[in-house]
């Protein structure tokens, strides 16, 4: 924990008073220069002086006080353009006494590209020019129901280029009626690109022009005398009408809305997003903040809707049941470039049973994830009981080594804190001594690789270090952590013996101690092995990634005049190496780079 130094109060209290009365960020730092909290505010001077006034109840703001070495302040031109500024910096350096909320992945969407045949997938991340994205969707599961409805109503392609490319026959899908197999031209380009643009309707809220449009094809295919194809729009008429009775939502009056709702229990809080789109309810998501205490209802929903509409293009109405500043939130949302947005705070009739819903959703959440943490704390409780560790043993490293005899070796290293994996803290590391097939020269390397990272760059230490080893590799730890003289930190070592069998681990202790058996059902031991398994699978992912990047690129650069940068054109345009075996002559020639001889001698290598 910081160093509280309230002897320095004084002295910002009169720095405060010099602070201008403009809107504007402040910035909080303590006495190792890291920034703790960041805020927005109406005036500048005003703020930042009522943090040190004689009132403050909250104790997590009187803490945060204490640290506070230092503040810098941006002045902006108006409080909404404070509120991007904050939103901004928050992102990047987190700050530890901030409201966070904030997702481990990116939003998912659906995509459907602008390829001559258009193509639908799931997608996360950045999005490209020419593509058209429809969502967010709350999970990943709404996503990919939504592209199976478009595939039996629309019959729209969801293969990769690389495949279309090369298929010289229908496949699968064609044959159950999922799609209209453009890639042997089973399907005009006219009529497919106008299958993809009632999808794009269909998915932009406009069933009903949708089925009108289907329903004139099907009449002018009848006029012509031309049954099958009739059929084909008559069947997509019936499923259509079928998707929307199911899914429609008959007892709410707006078409496209997020209904935001939050639940306060147990010191903690969760804010549960409903989405309705095009009239449909595509499912809820919950969220759970970073440093969430002494927060009212009302301030963490302003910064919910700032932190999650920064990202996700909001819909044309927002329904909460809390007075918010919704003045500064449009000015938030046209500085953003969004379109008008609605925020209804009024509830009455539909708008507050869907809002209850809300949050029922959110209550549920929350006691779901108290009753986890409240199990994952018992787990580390008991584990601390089982090697007899103190109290402040909370954040445990793992490493592990793997290879195949010797070549590519590759370490990870996993982390739990906060009674929870840490995926984004995990690290992988490329082994670089000569002796292949070295465990314990690759242990101790990358025990010291990692140990001085974290002293050089003051990064947090764990309190408990796990070796996936015997006896040999926790020695090897143990020499380095002396060495380093960090002798703060205990080590472990989780060893499976001769029999290699799951459940009857030997427990090493750095004192030299070992617990020879320990009760298979023991949930301290459990938590153990859940982190040991979990290193195991970062390293052995690690592995297979480096072996194959060496295969893929050891393949290409056997064959005589393809270069670094041929091989990565060769690479991107097929999409991998498979792309590459299978692709003709013809095709070969159109890399850049590629001339007809090198093609000559591609294929014929892979022939």
């Amino acid at each position: 924990m910081e160093e509280v130094c309230w002897g320095n109060v004084q002295y910002l209290k009169d720095l405060a008073k010099t602070f201008p009365d403009l809107p504007g960020v402040y910035r909080m730092i303590n006495s190792k220069g890291d920034i703790i909290y960041v805020g927005k505010a109406k005036s500048l001077k005003n703020r930042v002086r009522s943090y040190f006034g004689k009132n403050q109840s909250s104790p997590r703001t009187k803490l945060m006080v204490g640290n506070i070495d230092k503040i810098e302040f941006t002045v902006t031109n108006t409080e909404a353009e404070a509120l991007i500024l904050e939103n901004n910096l928050i992102k990047k350096f987190m700050p530890r006494y901030n409201v966070i909320f904030r997702d481990d992945k990116s939003y998912p969407y659906l995509a459907i590209t602008d390829d001559n045949f258009p193509r639908m997938r799931f997608h996360r991340g950045a999005q490209k020019k020419h593509t058209q994205y429809f969502g967010p969707f709350p999970n990943a599961t709404a996503v990919r129901e939504s592209i199976k409805l478009l595939q039996k109503v629309f019959m729209l392609r969801t293969c990769e280029n690389t495949v279309f490319k090369n298929r010289s026959r229908p496949c699968l899908e064609y044959q159950i009626k999922r799609c209209t197999a453009p890639c042997v031209n089973l399907i005009s380009q006219s009529e497919y690109m106008h299958d993809t643009k009632q999808a794009a309707l269909f998915l932009n809220g406009k069933g009903s022009e949708v089925i009108k449009n289907l329903t004139q094809k099907m009449n002018e295919h009848a006029d012509a005398f031309n049954y099958e194809r009739a059929a084909v729009y008559r069947d997509r008429i019936q499923s259509l009408r079928q998707v929307r009775l199911q899914q429609s939502v008959s007892d709410f009056s707006e078409k496209d809305a997020d209904i935001i709702a939050s639940f306060h229990a147990f010191g903690k809080v969760c804010v549960n997003v409903v989405m309705i789109r095009g009239g449909r309810h595509l499912g809820d998501k919950s969220y759970f903040p970073r440093f969430q205490q002494d927060q009212d209802d009302i301030n963490v929903i302003e910064i919910f809707i700032t932190q999650f509409y920064d990202e996700v293009k909001p819909p044309p109405s927002i329904v909460i049941n809390k007075n918010i500043n919704k003045s500064l939130l449009q000015d938030f949302f046209k500085i953003k470039n969004y379109q008008k947005i609605k925020i209804i705070s009024r509830l009455v009739g539909d708008k507050k049973n869907w809002h209850l819903m809300a949050e029922k959703n959110a209550k549920v959440a929350l006691l779901q994830e108290n009753d986890k943490q409240s199990a994952q704390e018992e787990k580390l409780i008991k584990l601390r009981e089982l090697l007899k560790l103190p109290d402040y043993v909370n954040r445990v490293e793992c490493f592990d080594i793997s290879h195949t005899m010797g070549a590519q070796t590759v370490a990870s290293c996993v982390v739990y804190d906060h009674f929870n994996m840490q995926p984004k803290e995990y690290r992988k590391f490329n082994i670089k001594h000569d002796n292949p097939g070295d465990d314990y020269g690759a242990m101790r390397e990358v025990i010291d690789r990692r140990l001085k990272r974290l002293i050089l760059e003051e990064g947090k230490r764990p309190d408990l270090i796990l070796i996936d080893g015997g006896l040999g590799q926790v020695n090897i730890a143990k020499k380095i952590i002396d060495e380093l003289g960090v002798h703060d930190i205990f080590l472990v070592g989780v060893s499976k013996g001769p029999a290699r069998k799951v459940g009857n681990e030997k427990l090493i202790l750095s004192d030299g101690k070992i617990i020879q058996e320990t009760d298979s059902s023991h949930i301290g031991f459990h938590l153990l092995q859940k982190i040991r398994d979990e290193a195991h699978r970062f390293a052995i992912t690690g592995h297979r990634a480096r072996r194959a990047k060496a295969v893929l690129a050891s393949s290409l650069e056997d064959i005589e005049g393809i270069g670094s940068k041929k091989r990565k054109n060769l690479l991107v345009y097929f999409g991998g190496l498979d792309g590459v075996k299978s692709a003709p002559i013809e095709e070969l020639i159109l890399v850049e780079g590629i001339n007809k001889q090198l093609a000559e001698k591609i294929y014929d290598f892979f022939h």
